[in-house]
């Protein structure tokens, strides 16, 4: 097969690797890919185009009705078998109905089912009405009521609160639309969730992302991330087939504390979701998931990832991502020991429900590098030194995101960082403590001009 993964972060280099693996994969393009896409097996970016002409990163923005004319053009030149979407956005603009109209396999949701993560007050109305365990929440159009609502919660909760000092309790306050990872506040303070409502539906910091919102009430636990590939189709019996969980660690400092991010580091398999979690889960939010699916008649051939809080060991779903999690697949594409290109044919033809996933019976520790000051601001540019014989003792895989070749580099790298998380070191063991002590002896060999990382993912 001729496959093309669209997407340029280390979901995609993990995504491109365990692809490469397959006999059925003679060739990938990654558009636009990154430094370590560019440098895996059968595997190049999309740089050129039809007249061999450099492609800027705009011209192949796959977000944009551009982008995907040129990579729709792409692929009818190429005669591509498969295409593979990892990022949300474009997954929200409509590139997977716009592919099919046009007759292209492509794995991913159609606009209407990516909703589930693009609106919240859409996923909110689809987990109300299905019966699927999660927090209390309600929605808002309008900020007079969003205000009246907050005030009654945390001035009637610190009436109702015993002891001295004692205060109401968090609340959740989520955009409606896509806000690249800044659409999700917990107000403590009534004062929090004033200034946080006349941010996003007064002042339009988030654009229209912002306007209408979804509060809901906090949940404090354990969390855990639950991906999956899903084969729904009106007319078809549905399947939803679940990955072994896995665990990130969003906060950017160690002990979690600190601003959130895009992810800081992932763990697999996760060993306090017991075998009594996963039945509540199935039963409680994958279980009614597919039935909403079914009966909302919603056209979903992809993956998703279900963000689970476990409270009193029991599963509540806090939302859906309409794709692969990032940076939980650097933790899992190293344990599948599946095919990856059978499993995306298999949701492509709808015999999802006889594939059969095998994973290894090990750990992944995936720490990511980032570079100082993200997630605020951070500069650019730096070589990237790897000293492969000492990696490779470690039997670590280096997943590169925010990096892209360039000329030069120590060590023969020819890395140059271009983004905040920088790359994740994904490390295998017998157990955590083995998978961890791995990830962190390889994280050695590695090194750029400022790199940061959390030293407890893992074990926080």
């Amino acid at each position: 097969m001729k496959i093309l993964v669209i997407g340029s972060g280390g979901r995609e280099h993990a995504l491109v690797w365990k692809l490469a693996q397959s006999d059925k994969t003679d060739k990938i393009w990654a558009a636009p890919g990154n430094g370590g896409t560019a440098d895996e097996d059968k595997t190049e970016n999309i740089v050129l185009d039809a007249d061999e002409k450099p492609l800027d990163q705009k011209s192949i923005d796959p977000a944009s009705e551009q982008g995907q004319n040129v990579l729709l053009e792409f692929c009818k030149s190429e005669n591509i078998d498969l295409v593979i979407v990892g990022p949300e956005a474009p997954l929200a603009s409509g590139i997977v109905d716009k592919f099919r109209d046009a007759g292209l396999a492509i794995i991913g949701p159609d606009k209407k089912a990516s909703q589930l993560e693009t609106s919240k007050i859409f996923s909110s109305s689809f987990m109300n009405r299905h019966g699927i365990r999660s927090p209390k929440r309600r929605t808002f159009t309008d900020p007079a009521r969003a205000m009246t609502y907050i005030n009654d919660h945390f001035r009637k909760k610190q009436k109702s609160a015993t002891g001295s000092g004692a205060s109401a309790a968090p609340l959740v306050i989520k955009a409606d639309g896509l806000a690249a990872g800044k659409g999700v506040v917990i107000a403590q303070t009534l004062e929090q969730a004033k200034d946080c409502i006349l941010s996003f539906m007064k002042k339009a910091s988030l654009g229209d992302a912002g306007r209408n919102i979804v509060i809901e009430e906090f949940l404090e636990g354990r969390e855990v991330s639950i991906m999956a590939a899903v084969s729904v189709k009106p007319g078809k019996k549905g399947v939803i087939l679940p990955f072994i969980p896995a665990r990130d660690h969003k906060k950017r400092f160690e002990g979690g504390k600190g601003p959130n991010t895009g992810g800081m580091g992932a763990i697999a398999p996760v060993m306090d979701f017991t075998a009594k979690l996963n039945r509540d889960f199935e039963t409680s939010i994958l279980a009614p998931t597919l039935k909403g699916m079914e009966k909302d008649k919603l056209t979903y051939q992809g993956f998703i990832f279900f963000g689970v809080m476990i409270k009193q060991e029991q599963c509540y779903l806090l939302e859906y991502n309409v794709r692969l999690g990032d940076p939980e697949t650097q933790a899992l594409m190293p344990l599948l020991n599946s095919d990856l290109a059978e499993l995306c044919l298999s949701i492509w033809d709808h015999s999802l429900g006889s594939f059969i996933l095998k994973w290894k019976k090990k750990n992944c520790c995936a720490p990511v590098l980032v570079s100082s000051g993200y997630p605020d601001s951070y500069k650019t540019g730096f070589p990237i030194a790897i000293n492969p014989a000492g990696l490779n003792k470690t039997e670590a895989q280096l997943f590169i995101a925010g990096a892209n070749k360039g000329r030069g580099g120590p060590s023969g790298s020819g890395l140059h960082t271009s983004g905040g998380r920088v790359l994740a070191v994904s490390a295998l063991g017998n157990n955590e403590e083995d998978a961890r002590e791995k990830a962190y002896k390889a994280i050695n060999f590695v090194g750029f001009n400022g790199m940061a990382f959390r030293k407890d993912i893992g074990n926080e």
